[in-house]
């Protein structure tokens, strides 16, 4: 067996004994670090400099196949990045169409890929979810359909105008052109993700961005719009990340990692501490659910600098979640899976099975709800889940044990731990899945 499988199969056997271990967890257990915990960040990140050297050749030697190259049945095409020319080109078209089908009698509809669950599909070869090709009309005449039909021809209408006009605007000043046709936010941006399938582009492409949500700090230089930005030099806050990922340039880093947080309270203590100092990092966090700017912005950061993205986020099946959405997309958006997805991922912690490591004690754990359980039983059939035992074999400890913690648990040994200790020796010991 080789050398890789064999530590996959350790992996993967001790997390399963954690399951019977767990009740001879002593009532108030000690957390398990090593006898002097390194800083010298040399030792700290060899396993981390090997990491991102194995991940740059697995990169050379292998191909990286295209949705197209597989010539899959029954799937989308890719959607493509569009400039303002060529999406008023599509625009136009889609509307000539439509007014031919009005004069011969056909009625007034639009056709698109419809976004359905049933229509997803996850591809192994290329670690994230597709759009299968099931369609969808809307026709005017139809009672149930006639307000979205006439949605979609406000929206068309707005981008067409952005694209004129050459500029950006938010989703939520969209929503404003037309409060009493929209009413809920939610139904512009729903429709909006439509015209992106039924064009066949990126959501950034069609002018519109989320507002800032995301954010960074660390060892990472840019130009924003041609204005220099040293994330170095943000506090503790961070930069916000910029909806306009095409405008950034001259992307610059002595980095040897990127850090993942899911949540801004475990991104303040690290960007306070100034831990990417100590040990030379960009740490990015969503706040949460991730963005579509955050989303780009980390596969930007990726793609450019050639380094490992290792994943910090709460030990509960949203976390995971959260994680996957960065990996292999998320099922609103897969049609634009190509440009958002980061692949290879590793998953640092919180894990399940640190809950016991670092003696986690039991008033800093949180059992899980019924909605949890649900929810971690579902990942368990995902196939992205099922491709990774490592993964799975955690996922199945979390749910058996119907325990999770958050990664403030970790602030019971102390309110620098996590950035003094815990991460220091994850790092050391190259413990990532």
């Amino acid at each position: 067996m080789p050398a890789s499988s064999k530590r996959k199969a350790a992996a993967v056997g001790s997390t399963k004994d954690a399951i019977k271990k767990r009740k001879r967890v002593s009532k108030k257990p000690s957390p398990l670090v090593m006898k002097k915990v390194p800083t010298d960040p040399g030792i700290v990140l060899k396993k981390v400099v090997e990491l991102g050297k194995h991940l740059r050749v697995k990169k050379k030697s292998g191909k990286k196949l295209t949705l197209a190259e597989l010539k899959l049945p029954n799937v989308c095409k890719e959607v493509d990045i569009m400039d303002c020319s060529e999406l008023q080109a599509h625009i136009q078209k889609i509307v000539i169409s439509v007014v031919n089908d009005i004069l011969e009698g056909k009625g007034f509809s639009y056709t698109m890929p419809t976004r359905s669950s049933g229509n997803q599909l996850y591809v192994p070869e290329l670690d994230r979810i597709v759009l299968k090709d099931k369609m969808l009309t809307r026709e005017f005449a139809s009672v149930s359909n006639s307000r979205k039909v006439a949605i979609t021809t406000k929206i068309l209408q707005l981008v067409y105008q952005l694209c004129l006009k050459r500029i950006h605007v938010t989703k939520r000043d969209l929503f404003y052109t037309d409060v009493k046709l929209f009413v809920k936010q939610n139904e512009s941006d729903d429709v909006l993700e439509d015209i992106a399938c039924m064009i066949g582009c990126t959501r950034s492409s069609l002018q519109v961005v989320a507002s800032e949500k995301g954010v960074v700090v660390g060892r990472v230089s840019f130009e924003d719009a041609g204005d220099p930005i040293d994330c170095t030099r943000m506090g503790v806050g961070g930069k916000a990340i910029p909806p306009f990922i095409d405008r950034i340039t001259n992307i610059q880093s002595d980095a040897k990692f990127v850090l993942l947080v899911e949540k801004d309270a475990a991104f303040m203590r690290l960007a306070e501490d100034r831990f990417y100092n100590q040990y030379p990092c960009i740490i990015i966090t969503a706040k949460g659910q991730p963005d579509v700017a955050t989303r780009l912005f980390l596969k930007r950061i990726k793609t450019e600098l050639d380094i490992p993205v290792l994943g910090l986020v709460d030990a509960d099946p949203y976390g995971l979640k959260i994680l996957s959405v960065y990996m292999s997309g998320s099922k609103n958006m897969s049609y634009d899976s190509a440009h958002l997805t980061t692949p290879d991922i590793k998953w640092l912690g919180i894990r399940p099975s640190d809950l016991d490591k670092y003696g986690i004690p039991e008033q800093c754990r949180l059992k899980m709800t019924e909605h949890d359980i649900k929810t971690g039983k579902q990942l368990l059939n995902e196939e992205f889940i099922k491709k990774n035992p490592e993964w799975h074999a955690e996922l199945e400890l979390m749910v058996k044990s119907k325990e999770k913690a958050e990664i403030q648990a970790l602030s019971n040994f102390g309110f620098q731990y996590l950035t003094k200790t815990y991460l220091p020796q994850k790092l050391a010991q190259g413990d990532w899945i």
